[in-house]
C-alpha cells in the first residue's frame, strides 16, 4: 500500500553548509531505495533526543526543551551525486530519485535529509578529516548510525570500525548495524546471488536492481519492504491505445529513475496531490514499459491502462505500484493482434488482483 506521509510532518532537505538543523543524530550512507536494510540503519536515529537521554518513550521537541534537553534532529546524510556517478562520469539511474527518497524518509519519521556534494574535495578527505569537518563541525553530530559495510574517506579507506574509533574521540557514539537479510519463499536468481528458498539473502541496492532487471517484482518488493513504484506526470503520447479500445496514460518519469525489465505488469495506480503527500484514489491496471515495437517505437516509454476507468488524466501525477510481471514486450503482426493480447493481459491482471484480495 502506498505510504506517503507521517503525521503530516515534512522532511527538511539541506546541504552540509546551508539550511541545516543542528545538532543532529545521523544515519550515514547512500540509501538508494530506502530498503529494509536501510530502514534498519535509520531506526537508531529516530526520536534521537529520547534515545540519547535514555528515555523509554518518545518526547516532543517542546517537552525536551522544558526539561533542558537539547533537541537532536533525526537526520539522514547521503551523497549527491551518487559516488559511482562521480567516479565513472556516467549518469546513474536510481531506485529512489530525490522526491521519492524524501517521501520514503518522511514515512519513517526522519526530520532532515542532508545531501553532501560529492566532488573532488569531499572525495579527497581522509577519514579523520571527514569526521572532523563534516560530522563534527558542520553537522554537530551527537549520534551516528551506519551499516557494517559502510566505507568513507579517500579511496574508501575508512571502515565502520574506523568511524566508531574516530568518533569516540569526540564522545560521539556510533551504532554499527549488521547487514539485514531476507529468507524468501521463492529463490532469487541474479548476477549478484543465486539462492534457495530457505537461504538468507543479504539485502542490497544492487540485488534489488538485479531482481527488477529480471522482472522478479515479487522478490524486489519483499527486499524493499514495499512495492516498487514509478511516479510521474501524465503527458500526451501518440494516443494509439484509444484507437484499439485501450486508452493509456503516458507517464513522464524522472530521467534518473531506474526502470525494471521491459514488458507488461499488473499495477496499482494512485492519483497524487501536487505535494505527493496524499493519494486521492486507487485504480487497478496494466502497464507497458518499453519501446512499443508493434508501432515501430524507438524511445522507451511507460504507459498504463486503467481497468474499468474513464476520464482525463493529463497533467495529473500518478504513482504506479508494480505488482507482478506478466510478459516480456513483443512485436505483434498487427494492431488487432496487439489488442487481443492486451485483452488477455487485462484478464490475467484481474485474476491476480482477485487472488490477492482473497488471500
Amino acid at each position: 500500500m502506498l505510504n506517503l506521509s507521517k503525521n503530516g510532518c515534512s522532511v527538511r532537505v539541506a546541504s552540509s553548509s546551508e539550511g541545516l538543523l543542528t545538532p543532529t543524530a545521523v544515519a550515514l550512507g547512500k540509501f538508494d531505495g530506502v530498503h529494509l536494510g536501510h530502514q534498519r540503519v535509520i531506526q537508531p536515529v529516530l526520536h534521537a533526543g529520547d534515545n540519547l537521554s535514555g528515555a523509554s518513550s518518545p518526547q516532543s521537541k517542546e517537552n525536551q526543551q522544558l526539561t533542558n534537553q537539547e533537541y537532536t534532529y533525526s537526520t539522514v546524510v547521503t551523497f549527491d551525486p551518487h559516488p559511482q556517478e562521480f567516479f565513472t562520469g556516467r549518469p546513474r539511474t536510481l531506485l529512489t530519485p530525490l522526491d521519492e527518497k524524501v517521501q520514503q524518509l518522511r514515512s519513517l519519521g526522519v526530520e532532515q535529509l542532508v545531501l553532501l556534494p560529492f566532488d573532488k574535495e569531499l572525495s579527497a578527505l581522509t577519514p579523520e578529516e571527514f569526521v572532523d569537518k563534516i560530522l563534527v563541525q558542520q553537522l554537530q553530530c551527537q549520534r551516528i548510525s551506519i551499516g557494517q559495510d559502510f566505507c568513507f574517506g579517500e579511496k574508501r579507506s575508512g571502515t565502520a570500525k574506523d568511524l566508531q574509533l574516530l568518533a569516540a574521540k569526540y564522545n560521539i557514539p556510533v551504532t554499527i548495524v549488521p547487514l539485514q537479510t531476507y529468507t524468501g519463499d521463492s529463490p532469487i536468481e541474479s548476477s549478484c546471488v543465486t539462492t534457495t528458498p530457505s537461504q538468507d539473502v543479504p539485502i542490497s541496492t544492487s540485488l534489488i536492481r538485479q531482481t527488477l532487471e529480471n522482472g522478479d517484482i515479487e522478490n524486489a518488493n519483499l527486499l524493499l519492504g514495499r512495492t516498487y513504484t514509478l511516479v510521474g506526470v501524465v503527458v500526451q503520447g501518440q494516443q494509439l491505445g484509444r484507437t484499439i479500445g485501450f486508452p493509456t496514460a503516458n507517464l513522464q518519469l524522472p530521467k534518473e529513475k531506474f526502470l525494471p525489465r521491459q514488458g507488461v505488469y499488473a499495477v496499482r495506480v494512485f492519483t497524487l496531490t501536487e505535494t505527493l503527500d496524499t493519494a486521492l484514489n486507487e485504480s487497478l491496471g496494466v502497464m507497458n514499459i518499453g519501446n512499443r515495437p508493434t508501432v515501430n517505437g524507438t524511445d522507451s516509454s511507460a504507459e498504463v491502462h486503467l481497468l474499468n476507468w474513464s476520464g482525463d488524466l493529463y497533467g495529473k501525477k500518478l504513482a504506479v505500484e508494480l505488482v507482478k510481471f506478466l510478459r516480456p514486450e513483443q512485436k505483434f503482426a498487427s494492431l488487432e493482434a496487439l489488442k487481443t493480447q492486451i485483452q488477455l493481459d487485462c484478464v490475467v491482471a484481474k485474476e491476480i488482483f482477485s487472488a490477492k484480495a482473497q488471500s
